[in-house]
């Protein structure tokens, strides 16, 4: 198509403030159909919508993810909870993918263990409805509900991996994210309550009962979370494991259900 060049592309980019501009030019020229459709996606990046939103897809560990406008965008640093996972996972794993948002998460593990038994659920229809395509292309289901609320009954005391990206933001600290979280991902998708770990702690009341002997329930959290955070498992009647990656910045808990002793 004849099209902006990439250098103007790179400039209208630069002047609103993108920090890789010439990267994301190069993903729009790519991305775009027609010059009509590739200046409308310019200008919608421009005006502050995340780079996702407006290619209608994001790369995660190597899978390409369906994002729809409002969904959450799955962040490079939970790369390092889905490597956690498949460290666990064996093929065939029963998994679910709780607060599964694009349903990026359960995809990326299917991708990583070749075939699993995969179920997810959000309450944001926004979500399920952007799940729905990319876990079903990982062979999964997805539920809309309230956490646990939605999953097949079946489901309790067989799950071998239960990822849970649960929101973690304090609630106060909602308004310091940067714009194109705080403006445009669902706020149900951020907000973790007054401490931010509301939602955490409603997750591991239950997961115990939902999980197989030796099973593992995974979640990120911020490091100054962790002593709370590591409380609830235990509470949960769960056994904690702290993990981390510099080079992500990411913490995650592996909270395992024991095995009875023979």
């Amino acid at each position: 198509m004849t099209a902006l060049p990439h250098s103007t592309v790179v400039t209208r980019l630069r002047a609103a403030g993108c920090v890789f501009a010439e990267d994301e030019a190069e993903l729009l020229l790519a991305t775009a159909r027609t010059p009509t459709e590739l200046d409308a996606m310019v200008r919608r990046r421009a005006e502050g919508l995340p780079l996702e939103h407006v290619l209608g897809w994001a790369e995660f560990r190597g899978v390409r993810v369906e994002v729809d406008p409002t969904v959450f965008v799955p962040r490079r640093r939970t790369e390092f909870l889905v490597e956690q996972a498949v460290a666990l996972a064996g093929p065939g794993a029963v998994v679910v993918d709780l607060c599964c948002g694009s349903g990026a998460l359960g995809a990326a593990l299917v991708a990583g263990i070749g075939r699993a038994e995969l179920y997810a659920a959000d309450i944001d229809p926004a979500a399920v409805a952007c799940a729905r395509r990319n876990v079903a292309a990982a062979g999964g289901r997805v539920y809309q509900g309230d956490l646990f609320e939605p999953l097949p009954a079946a489901l309790r005391g067989r799950v071998d991996i239960l990822l849970a990206n649960v929101p973690y933001v304090p609630t106060e600290e909602i308004a310091l994210l940067p714009s194109e979280a705080r403006v445009h991902e669902a706020r149900v998708a951020l907000d973790g309550g007054s401490d931010g770990l509301d939602v955490l702690r409603r997750v591991t009341a239950e997961a115990a009962e939902w999980l197989a002997p030796g099973g593992c329930l995974l979640f990120e959290t911020s490091e100054r979370q962790v002593p709370t955070a590591v409380e609830t498992v235990l509470r949960g009647g769960l056994v904690p494991r702290v993990t981390t990656c510099d080079e992500l910045y990411a913490t995650v808990v592996v909270a395992t259900r024991p095995a009875p002793a023979h």
